[in-house]
């Protein structure tokens, strides 16, 4: 049985003219596994076009917000308000878990597999709001879920990459430079996940994952931070 979409469109403010946009946004590749007979594809198409559009529209209003900053202070805004962690955590106040369409295994998934399916049909969902209403609408409702949040990133500096935060800590106490390095990779080329270490003098002290290195090295910096704090 299906969840009750419309409820759903009431509480994000968009009324869908092609419901079936919303309901592939919210359709997980493992659902597909046990419904073979669901008509229609999985949400990863989805994904990568909500990606591009999430970004242009963030993108463009950090640029008119800060006309007087550089493209490195914007590039950083905009990588914490764009990153796994926050889209799940936005996904989440718009109950979007409560309909996404998953496998019986996939639903009892918690942890970080848990935030970055949320993350991801986040996307989805922006792609699907884009290919049904139009730009101007998905950056609206980007303004509202996510650019709204601009504000407390930049009061907090949430937007400091971990990395550099890291090396300063770890050159004050250690008197040395941490250094990254692959640990495994897996999954398939379009999807690849990375395992990095941090490594103080040799010593691992922390581990991180990501869809790029990059993004596992900085969630490796962060771990090694909070590693610090204990």
């Amino acid at each position: 049985m299906l969840p009750d979409f419309s409820v759903f469109q009431k509480q994000i403010g968009v009324t869908f003219h092609k419901i079936d946009f919303l309901h592939e946004a919210c359709t997980h590749r493992s659902y597909l596994n046990e419904n073979q007979d669901w008509p229609l594809p999985h949400n990863e198409r989805l994904e990568f076009l909500g990606d591009a559009v999430l970004e242009l529209a963030i993108t463009e209003a950090l640029f008119k917000k800060y006309p007087q900053k550089d493209e490195g202070y914007l590039t950083s805004v905009r990588a914490a308000m764009v990153n796994y962690i926050s889209l799940a955590q936005i996904a989440r106040d718009i109950s979007l878990g409560d309909y996404l369409l998953l496998s019986r295994g996939e639903e009892k998934d918690t942890g970080r597999a848990r935030e970055v399916i949320l993350a991801n049909a986040f996307e989805a969902l922006l792609g699907a709001i884009y290919l049904d209403q139009g730009y101007e609408i998905a950056a609206q409702f980007i303004a509202q879920q996510v650019f709204s949040h601009v504000d407390e990133i930049v009061e907090k500096q949430l937007f400091k990459d971990a990395k550099s935060l890291f090396q300063e800590r770890a050159q004050e106490k250690f008197k040395t430079t941490p250094g990254y390095q692959v640990i495994s990779q897996s999954g398939p080329d379009h999807r690849k996940e990375f395992v990095v270490g941090v490594f103080i003098k040799d010593k691992q002290v922390a581990q991180g994952k990501g869809y790029s290195k990059q993004e596992a090295e900085v969630e490796a910096a962060r771990n090694a931070l909070e590693s610090l704090e204990e």
